[in-house]
């Protein structure tokens, strides 16, 4: 479903809106949006990017343009996640408080990586398939593993 609070760009293609979760999102011009995708409030799409099928986008996550994400992905916006709070009640929003993750521009992420919170991935970077990414990873750097460990750079595959 795709609330009334999701700002759409031109172009923006949601091939099934009946099975995917978009809520106070923004998603930028020509994106294209996969089957049973998520994407929570506060999330940030940019232009002409491919959301692949499966893939949960939380809130803090910030991905720029051109940007390709693979099936399954999974985003994190939290280091400690709980709950319940001390006195074993479920927790709230005031809680805790959301990690910032951003994706920069033309980067890709192959399917079922999982992107832990508060790291940055770099432009043109390119995250293998299965990764655990958990922390900072450089512009046109080529990602693998679990946990994730640099092993090239996407600029000598040109």
């Amino acid at each position: 479903m795709v609330k009334n609070d999701v700002q759409l760009g031109e172009g923006v293609a949601i091939y099934h809106p009946d099975l995917v979760n978009l809520y106070g999102c923004k998603i930028g011009a020509n994106t294209k949006i996969g089957t049973f995708v998520e994407i929570q409030k506060g999330a940030s799409i940019g232009s002409n990017c491919k959301i692949s099928s499966h893939t949960f986008i939380c809130e803090g996550v910030d991905i720029e343009d051109g940007v390709f994400v693979g099936h399954g992905v999974m985003f994190t916006n939290d280091i400690y996640p709980k709950a319940v709070d001390a006195e074993g009640q479920l927790q709230t929003e005031a809680d805790w408080q959301v990690i910032h993750t951003r994706v920069k521009a033309r980067a890709s992420i192959g399917s079922n990586a999982t992107i832990l919170c508060g790291i940055s991935i770099g432009e043109g970077a390119l995250i293998g398939a299965g990764a655990v990414v958990t922390k900072d990873v450089p512009d046109y750097a080529i990602l693998i593993g679990v946990p994730g460990r640099v092993v090239g750079d996407t600029r000598e595959r040109e």
